[in-house]
This record gives C-alpha cells, structure tokens and sequence, in this order.
C-alpha cells in the first residue's frame, strides 16, 4: 500500500488558525459507513448521534506546557527548548533550538532565573537531555514560563492556553493536545449523560511523533512512535458492561482509539493495563472493540488519515475529505470534526 494513496490537495487558508469563540459551534460533518450517506451538522448535534447505552471514550490527558523561551548563560543567546520525555525529577529529554549552541555543560536561564538548566548529554537523535535546576514544584514553574507546544501548521498565538486544553483534561504529560476532545464543552457532556450515554475515560499522552511525516513510500514501512497509556480498573468495567449491553463503544480521538484498540482481546474486552503502545493502524486492521469514532480532520499522508482509513473504507474518507475541502471545513488541531459510524 502507497502512502501517496493517503495524499489530498489542501488549500492552505482551510488550515484553522485559531479555535471558534464557542468549541461546539464547529461543524461536524457525519459520515455513515453503511450508506455511504454525508451529513453537515453542528458539533452540538453530535447528541442526536449517540444512543442510550453508548459509551463514549475520551482521552483526558493535559498537555504540558513544553516550550520554554530562555538564554544561554553568558552570552545571553535567546533559545527555544522544547520538552519532550521526563527522565526523573531533574532530567528532561528536549529538542533545543539552535542546537549547535547547546553543546554538553552549556547553561540556559528562563524567566527571571526561576529556572535554569544544564546539557548533560545529547542522543544519538541529536535531542538533549537537560537537567533542570528550580525551587518548589516544576509543573507550577512550568506552567508560569512555558508556552503551549503548538503543531508547526499553527503560526498564530494562542491568547488562552485552555483552549488547547479538553474540558476534561486532568493527566498531564502530553506534547499535543488528543484533538478531537477539544469540541466538548461541560454542557454537552451533561446533556450526553443525561441522555444515558457512559463517558469512560482513558489516558494516552500524545508524542510529537503524531506529526512526524511518513517517509516512506509504502505505508508497511513507516515505523510508528511509541505513546504512554494508562485504562484504570473503573474504565474498563464501564466499557465492557456496556459492550455486553447491546452498547456501542465510541472513540473520542485516534488517541483513544489506539488506546482501546491497544488494549482489548480478541473478544473486544479491555482490562486495566499501563504501558507504551506503537501500534500503527491502517486499511487492513481488523478492529477489536471501536464501534464509531469521532476525529478531527488530518494531515495528507499521515498515519491519523490511515487509522481513519482503516476504521471507514479508503474510498469512503478520501472522498469525505474531497468534500470538506469542497465545502471549506477547517482542518486540523483547532478545526472541524468528522463522526464515523
């Protein structure tokens, strides 16, 4: 199989910039894999979608905010590190920019000196392992100096970081927000419940890797990055007692369907686990447990298009997003929805 196969021309001025006043109001566009049928909808409408007995499964990690502005010690430089994997309580794995001024011993400083940090290595990668030096909790440091990691597609500044947070954010250590989660409010979440409709959440912190480009030529080649995942004890008893019920499981995000799928035994039953996956899903995969899904719109030739691809039909998305593209949905991180049923 092609990775040009999973290619679409995308206009540019569709790339969302920034999220809608209002995080229900983006549209929805419902693609039914049966029918073949396409409905344009609100994302508010996704409510009409979902039935008693569902279970909708949301990824509630938080997204660190991992890119520190600083300079180096000295000569006063001005860099950007970007903070990628804790090592323990001092070290981080980081991407630092200009690299060549980050040579092993080098010294930054951020903000006014409440924190600093330290080259003690660098990997093979060429990334730097960075020891950090600070008084009281890192995460509050971090959360006064850090700015939101955006995609690299984003060139605007997001004026309130919650927005790049879900609703129901709650574990931090993700490098990306799981996108799809981002159109929930806490009113809709109430209105779903209320309707009968379990909300399960399970924790997938995304990597960087999510926008790693496919170098590849045939998709079997690409080799997927590894994600940190945790489904508690509860998750899974609400999960699979709604299974049993005749109830649909509905991925929230790829995250969350990688998650499930990840996790669940050739009968579609999950049970509480941690630990790192790098399953890679595209058109073939046979699928365990996932019902529907919901998803934001992807990257041309990316590994989110594939999953989606695999889960719907290739025929089926690709000409989903000849559509959206047809009807200016906004792409990307802070733009439309799709729901795949």
């Amino acid at each position: 199989m092609k990775v040009k196969d999973f290619y679409f021309d995308l206009p540019e001025e569709l790339i969302a910039q920034h999220p809608l006043e209002k995080r229900d109001e983006s549209r929805l566009m419902v693609v039914n894999k049966m029918s073949k049928e396409i409905e344009h909808k609100q994302f508010k409408n996704i409510i009409d979608y979902l039935n008693p007995g569902d279970c909708l499964v949301l990824n509630d990690t938080r997204v660190l905010p991992a890119r520190l502005l600083g300079v180096k010690e000295g000569s006063g430089g001005k860099m950007e590190f970007l903070l990628l994997k804790r090592i323990d309580k001092y070290q981080w794995e980081t991407l630092v920019k200009p690299g060549k001024r980050a040579k092993i011993g080098t010294r930054f400083v951020f903000g006014n000196g409440e924190l600093k940090a330290e080259v003690t290595s660098i990997s093979e990668g060429g990334s730097r392992i960075v020891r950090f030096e600070f008084e009281g909790i890192f995460e509050e440091v971090l959360d006064k100096l850090g700015e939101m990691p955006l995609p690299p597609y984003i060139t605007e500044k997001l004026e309130d970081k919650e927005r790049y947070q879900t609703v129901f954010s709650r574990e931090v250590g993700s490098a990306a927000a799981p996108t799809a989660g981002l159109h929930f409010t806490e009113d809709l979440l109430q209105q779903i419940k209320a309707k009968g409709v379990h909300l399960a959440f399970v924790t997938l912190h995304v990597g960087l890797g999510t926008f790693r480009p496919v170098k590849a030529e045939a998709v079997e080649e690409h080799e997927m990055h590894s994600e940190y995942y945790m489904l508690s004890d509860e998750t899974a008893r609400i999960i699979n007692e709604a299974k049993e019920k005749g109830g649909r499981v509905i991925a929230v995000g790829t995250t969350s369907n990688r998650t499930l799928e990840s996790i669940a035994d050739e009968n579609g039953k999950v049970c509480e686990k941690s630990g790192w996956t790098d399953i890679f899903i595209y058109p073939g995969y046979k699928f365990k447990i996932v019902n529907a899904l919901i998803t934001n719109f992807h990257l041309p030739e990316s590994t989110l298009i594939m999953l989606v691809s695999a889960f719907a039909g290739q025929e089926l998305v690709m000409g989903a997003y000849e559509t959206a593209v047809k009807e200016k949905y906004r792409f990307f991180s802070f733009g439309d929805a799709m729901f795949l049923y």
